[in-house]
């Protein structure tokens, strides 16, 4: 009996170990509407408490630093994330559009955000660029000189391979919360997880499409407060589809992500999404439910 209790434990370990994501953090340190009487330090502390508590590896955020300067607790998000000894690493300065401006703009761009962000890692780490709105390049020439830029700066693209647009419920949350209507935030809190475990499935699916196996996931998530209020939930229900979470490095050495689309895409999207789109793989089919969302506490 004994070899069988072990032969399953050994199974159920694999299995886990297939399903590895790492989750990083966009827009630090101001995203979306604040619901009334909560700053963005507020936020912060609340997803820092839930990755310290959760024990998650070093978790990196990324940061905007010419956003949130109106705001009075803005600047000590930053300071928050590095004192509880989380990474940091370059959104551009004021969250830039690629596919809106010239790479000379966006390089710029990238640049005014650099000593902020050697201030505040010092001698670690923080040359990882993520794209806003995984805005790579409308057309290759503008993405083939963006890349070599980088790689003569030393930059490596901090790359998504999983995503379900958890941002669209931060907005809905504030207005729900200020008119108090605690169904409604219910129902928020159902369809994001809802949401978030139909899109788990989507891009295993499409990472068995592309590579015919599990990549080591990137997962794409924002300082938001509806974000700060799921994390618990959100890991939770990523542990119980047997998510095992490493660091942000540790996944993007998976050598898939060396594989570069080389394609000009003014929608942007994912590495999956756009690799499967350079090698003419349907993507799987998905939905989000952009309009209820919208509609919800307009009244």
């Amino acid at each position: 009996m004994r070899w069988i209790v072990f032969l399953l434990a050994a199974c159920v370990s694999m299995t886990a170990l297939s399903q590895q994501m790492a989750i990083t953090f966009d827009d630090l340190p101001s995203h979306g509407p604040l619901p009334a009487g909560m700053t963005r330090l507020e936020v912060a502390r609340s997803i820092l408490d839930t990755l310290q508590r959760q024990h998650l590896p070093p978790t990196y955020g990324f940061i905007n630093g010419g956003r949130g300067t109106g705001e009075p607790t803005s600047a000590a998000v930053l300071e928050a994330w590095r004192a509880a000894g989380q990474p940091l690493a370059n959104h551009t300065w004021s969250h830039g559009d690629l596919d809106a401006e010239s790479t000379q703009q966006f390089e710029a761009d990238i640049v005014a955000n650099e000593p902020l962000l050697q201030r505040l890692m010092g001698r670690e780490d923080w040359h990882w660029l993520r794209y806003p709105y995984l805005h790579e390049g409308d057309t290759l020439a503008k993405r083939r000189e963006l890349r070599q830029w980088l790689r003569a700066h030393g930059y490596r693209v901090a790359e998504v391979t999983m995503d379900f647009e958890d941002y669209l419920w931060n907005a809905p949350y504030a207005r729900c919360l200020a008119q108090h209507d605690g169904a409604a935030i219910q129902r928020l809190h159902d369809s994001y997880l809802q949401v978030a475990g139909e899109y788990y499935d989507v891009f295993r699916r499409a990472s068995q499409l592309a590579y015919g196996r599990d990549l080591k996931y990137v997962l794409l998530l924002h300082v938001g407060a509806f974000d700060a209020h799921m994390l618990p939930d959100l890991l939770a229900l990523y542990r119980s589809k047997g998510v095992h979470f490493i660091g942000m490095p540790e996944a993007l050495a998976d050598p898939a992500y060396q594989d570069d689309p080389d394609i000009g895409d003014a929608g942007g999207g994912t590495h999956l999404e756009l690799l499967m789109q350079s090698r003419h793989i349907p993507f799987p089919a998905n939905s989000k439910p952009y309009k209820d969302l919208d509609a919800m506490c307009r009244h």
